[in-house]
């Protein structure tokens, strides 16, 4: 059987900013002790930005004017991942045959599908789908699209998820979730390039699990002012009740356990979500590492993340030939993700 396989990755960045800097732009000199607790316990080092307060502040600005500017700003991070990933993978622009876009915080028409095709030069054949609003999980749906028209029709696909959070920050308060979330999130895009066979990373299986009853735990609202994020308290402790079941059937249904895991590829949605997942699975710190590597260097850069921790995880070289990978995502709905992977290293 024929596998389809991540044969490349690439990722770009914005400008990089120190988390300690950050704070204060975004926090005034009375902000609560609450407020400076929950910033120095996220985990996070350094961020990047294409809209950075002070020098950079849309706090007072119109969604529209946000969205003026994601267009702006996400072409040339979309078009610069994507060109490292089919390098990576050895894939001329020309002989990719589907590209799926992902985002949930910008909107534009023509499209990114559109824009980056036109520029990279991929032909008029090419199939487009795109994937908006589903959150920090939508990579792993994002590659289930690609795979299966590599297994199915014999495609090479891109994915590509790109994220500019910084375009949607709101006015400082002392609220838990706001903080939170001016504490973590992140702007990235990555793209992997997806093939039928070959070597790299076979794509075994994609799974998921939503609670319909918890949908208003995470909730990503469009305001006059941007995309509002609600984030409860009650998110890990969520996570943790329904991560186990999904990846127990993901793995069953290949005749593995976790024991049988190599490596972890888990979003790093904070620190209290990590935990939460390493609860819920049985990980020690070891196999909770990388995530806690690349929040602490990217933080939470929504949909892009789960990629760039599998990428940490290529770079380190850690994987040899058979070892099984499971990626992790979870987001509003209550939604989680796994997707199983395996290397291979020859063809």
């Amino acid at each position: 059987m024929v596998r389809a396989v991540i044969a490349g990755l690439g990722s770009s960045f914005p400008a990089v900013v120190a988390q300690d800097a950050l704070w204060e732009a975004l926090f005034p000199d009375n902000a609560s002790p609450l407020a400076r607790r929950l910033w120095r316990s996220a985990g996070v080092q350094s961020r990047h930005g294409v809209a950075v307060p002070p020098l950079d502040d849309v706090r007072a600005w119109t969604t529209e004017a946000r969205m003026r500017r994601f267009r702006h700003e996400a072409l040339p991070l979309s078009k610069e991942a994507v060109a490292a990933c089919l390098a990576e993978a050895g894939v001329d622009a020309a002989e990719v045959d589907l590209l799926t876009v992902v985002s949930c915080t910008g909107y534009t028409s023509p499209g990114l599908d559109v824009l980056v095709a036109r520029d990279l030069g991929m032909p008029a054949s090419l199939e487009r789908v795109q994937l908006g609003h589903m959150g920090c999980y939508a990579a792993l749906p994002g590659l289930a699209v690609v795979a299966d028209a590599a297994v199915a029709r014999a495609r090479t696909g891109v994915l590509l998820c790109v994220e500019l959070s910084s375009l949607h920050v709101q006015p400082s308060c002392d609220d838990i979730g706001q903080v939170v979330a001016h504490a973590l999130f992140s702007d990235a895009a990555a793209a992997v390039a997806v093939r039928p066979g070959g070597p790299g990373l076979e794509i075994l299986d994609v799974a998921a699990r939503s609670d319909p009853a918890l949908a208003e735990l995470l909730s990503w609202d469009i305001t006059d002012h941007g995309f509002r994020v609600h984030l409860s308290p009650d998110i890990p402790s969520a996570i943790e009740v329904h991560v186990g079941p999904l990846v127990a059937e993901l793995l069953a249904a290949h005749g593995l356990t976790t024991g049988d895991v190599a490596a972890w590829a888990i979003h790093p949605g904070g620190p209290r979500v990590i935990d939460a997942v390493g609860e819920g699975l049985g990980l020690d710190d070891a196999a909770l590492a990388p995530t806690r590597a690349v929040l602490a260097a990217h933080g939470n850069c929504s949909s892009p993340t789960v990629l760039l921790v599998l990428d940490h995880l290529l770079t380190d070289g850690v994987l040899d030939d058979g070892d099984h990978v499971v990626c992790v995502a979870f987001g509003a709905g209550l939604t989680l993700y796994a997707a199983l992977l395996r290397r291979r290293t020859a063809k």
